[in-house]
């Protein structure tokens, strides 16, 4: 008999939900840190940072992996609000307002003279990526918040690389005072929000990650 069925003997249906959303979870936030890998990429190359790869470390718990992830997209944030706030002073409020309200399509149409103004402040490259980074910043906000909520939830013990009857035990045990319909709704609850978070996180960086590319 396996260990998570002595907890929920009677009940495989609600074991293999927890099983599911577990795994769902889990699978999310590898998606998500190889996201921010690319970002991370992405900033060191044209604002010159010098950030380290991310790994989800199987070894922690969620709630360490967690606290990587808030960390790096806060860092990546930082980086960019100091650039956007020389770009603000230097460019002037007409051009600055113009960048800002572009989309990633408008951006290779930017006329000469704009850009000579643009590549006194910085290459046109980390001008197109701040101003977007910015335009998107509530997207990034979206994704830490969520980790922060998931790093104080019910599956933040949980060691990422034990085996899923481990987890579902650990889980078990850590709301045996409580029932379990209400940690399913944590759980959904939390994935509620994290699946479309994290689709547009995801697709936000691949969107900059290829119209770079085409500028260069």
């Amino acid at each position: 008999m396996a260990l998570s069925d002595l907890f929920l003997r009677g009940n495989p249906e609600k074991r293999e939900k927890i099983i599911r959303r577990s795994q769902e979870l889990i699978d999310l936030m590898k998606d998500n840190f190889e996201a921010t890998n690319s970002l991370t990429e992405i900033v060191n190359k044209h604002l010159h940072s010098s950030f380290s790869p991310i790994t989800l470390n199987e070894k922690a718990t969620v709630k360490e992996n967690c606290d990587v992830m808030i960390e790096r997209v806060n860092q990546i944030l930082a980086n960019v609000e100091e650039v956007d706030e020389k770009m603000k002073k230097k460019l002037g409020p007409t051009l600055y307002e113009k960048l800002q309200h572009m989309s990633l399509k408008d951006f290779n149409k930017i006329p000469a003279v704009d850009k000579a103004a643009i590549t006194l402040v910085c290459q046109i490259s980390a001008g197109v990526l701040v101003a977007y980074l910015i335009k998107k910043k509530i997207i990034l906000k979206t994704v830490t918040s969520i980790y922060c909520k998931i790093a104080s939830g019910i599956c933040a013990s949980i060691v990422i690389g034990l085996a899923v009857d481990v987890i579902v035990s650990a889980i078990v045990g850590y709301i045996e005072q409580r029932k379990l319909d209400t940690a399913l709704a944590e759980y959904d609850q939390a994935l509620a929000v994290f699946r479309p978070a994290s689709k547009e996180y995801q697709k936000a960086i691949y969107k900059v990650t290829v119209m770079l590319e085409f500028l260069e």
